[in-house]
This record gives C-alpha cells, sequence and structure tokens, in this order.
C-alpha cells in the first residue's frame, strides 16, 4: 500500500494560466503538481472574492526546490520588480 504525499502549496494565484505556467515549470523539473480550485471560477471567468484562485500543491519533501524554482521565473519575467508576496496572498 503506498502512501500518500503531504502537498503543501508553493503558490496562489488567480487565474488557471498563470498556475499552468507555474506547472509546466516545475514539471519540467521533475516536481509533481497538483492545481486546486473551485470549477466556477474558470467557468464564469470570476476572480473575485477567492473565486479564480488557484492554489500550487507540490509534495512536501520537494517545496523548497519548487519554490527557488518559482522565484527564479520571477526573476527572469517583465516585472521582475513587483513584489512576489502579491501573488501568495
Amino acid at each position: 500500500m503506498s502512501q500518500e504525499p503531504n502537498l503543501v502549496i508553493v503558490r496562489r494565484c488567480y487565474g488557471l494560466t498563470v498556475a499552468q505556467i507555474y506547472k509546466s515549470k516545475l514539471e519540467a523539473a521533475g516536481i509533481p503538481v497538483l492545481l486546486q480550485y473551485e470549477s466556477a471560477g474558470p467557468v464564469i471567468g470570476i476572480t473575485v472574492d477567492g473565486l479564480g484562485q488557484v492554489r500550487v500543491l507540490v509534495p512536501e519533501e520537494l517545496a523548497a526546490r519548487a519554490e527557488a524554482l518559482l522565484v527564479e521565473q520571477a526573476d527572469d519575467s517583465p516585472d521582475a520588480g513587483s513584489d512576489p508576496q502579491t501573488e501568495e496572498q
């Protein structure tokens, strides 16, 4: 019997598109990813009051590596001067 890994949130973002970019980056590095979100947000296109929020989850033992990769991606983005905490709230 296999034990399920403990998953932790490494990012919270609004909109499935940004979350898919994070997922692709992490999976390319060999880190399994689960996106968790309310189904109404993407269907209706609402991103307010929690709807549209996507949580990017990875196994706990890979969380530090995932965080480092996502910070690296943020440093490469055009608005690298923005506050990284904004995306997580």
